[in-house]
């Protein structure tokens, strides 16, 4: 199968979105055994009757190659909830954000997110982090793994927070 093209990132204003999650301290190579625990955000959700309004997510806090990362994954909502341990609560702050969409297999998105911060570089833009905390940095799983069960047709949209 021929690998289809990345699009070519944009900047797009989004508005707050209220959200819940699961936050914790994951190494690189667990990323994928937390990813299965969005079960538990949606379980979580399901016993409260509070629907996801747009797809999942998995939001990266901080990054450090090395010490790991501190890691949420979970879903947008219509209004603010309070989360109760392990299960926290946000809001994803409203602003401009580069905006690229992946389509392929979600391995491949680490080279994805690297043409996205190049492309930003190139664009002299400036993302809202400090250090290795980033505001918002999401990667948005916008197939439904039920109905797109071929990963390498999965379409995930990154969208990286800019300085205000």
């Amino acid at each position: 199968m021929e690998e289809e093209p990345m699009a070519e990132p944009t900047i797009v204003t989004r508005e707050e979105q209220p959200y819940v999650a699961l936050r914790s301290n994951v190494a690189m190579d667990e990323i994928g055994a937390f990813a299965h625990r969005l079960d538990e955000v949606a379980s979580w959700m399901a016993a409260r009757n509070v629907l996801p309004v747009d797809a999942p997510f998995f939001k990266y806090d901080e990054i450090d190659l090395e010490a790991g990362l501190v890691l949420e994954i979970g879903y947008p909502t219509d209004d603010r909830h309070a989360g109760e341990d392990p299960i926290v609560s946000g809001v994803l702050p409203a602003g401009k954000y580069v905006s690229m969409t992946h389509r392929g297999h979600p391995a491949q998105l680490i080279d994805a997110t690297r043409e996205l911060l190049a492309w930003a570089k190139q664009q002299e833009l400036e993302f809202d982090v400090d250090g290795n905390k980033w505001r918002c940095r999401l990667e948005i799983y916008k197939s439904d793994p039920h109905e797109v069960p071929d990963m390498n047709d999965w379409e995930t949209e990154l969208l990286i927070r800019l300085r205000d």
